[in-house]
């Protein structure tokens, strides 16, 4: 009969072939996690970013950079509402405290505000433009619907951005309008991830 092992017995065999830690998988497990959470204060209530770094040892510093880096750029949305645009110049802003290489940051920074302004002024435009279009093709099809039921039922006034069927389609559409906004916005943002 096979033994019985306990959950913990499981665990340290496996952990058993992997060896010990590095010192820098150390640094990095410990100090990622500060530079995430010193980012969020960053955003929500202000803090430092500059003040708070020089607490930090050296070799420390690179991890918690990678951190609150990591923190910063999710941050980086399309600019949705005035809260959005906000937090992302304020993460923009951020990370120019961490980059080097302030040439490449304000290239790809210039290129991300081309994408925000195209977004809030084209996009907006193609956005109440395709919802008009697509208010018109549900109320012709309820129309249809009610008049193969009922017959001729004359002036028909049913607001169909109330129908749940209408908030569905519009939020599909919504999404696949933004995508191409967004894959352009990530591909910057890795831009930005990759300068030093």
């Amino acid at each position: 009969m096979a033994e019985i092992k306990s959950a913990r017995e499981i665990a340290q065999e496996k952990t058993a072939g992997l060896g010990e830690a590095t010192e820098e998988e150390r640094l990095r497990w410990k100090y990622m996690p500060e530079g995430e959470k010193l980012a969020m204060k960053y955003l929500n209530e202000g803090l430092d970013l500059t003040v708070e770094l020089s607490h930090y040892r050296e070799e420390a510093k690179k991890y918690v950079i990678k951190g609150a880096e990591a923190v910063l750029l999710v941050n980086i949305n399309l600019p949705k509402n005035d809260l959005t645009k906000s937090k992302n110049k304020k993460a923009m802003d951020g990370l120019m405290k961490f980059k080097s290489d302030k040439v490449s940051l304000i290239k790809v920074y210039d290129n991300i505000s081309h994408v925000f302004n195209h977004y809030t002024e084209q996009g907006e435009q193609q956005r109440k433009q395709v919802y008009e279009s697509l208010k018109a093709k549900f109320s012709s099809k309820l129309r249809q619907a009610v008049e193969q039921q009922m017959g001729s039922v004359g002036e028909l006034d049913i607001n169909v951005e109330n129908l749940p069927q209408f908030q569905d389609e519009w939020q599909r559409t919504l999404a696949q309008l933004d995508s191409q906004y967004i894959q352009l916005l990530d591909e910057y943002k890795q831009e930005l991830k990759s300068i030093t």
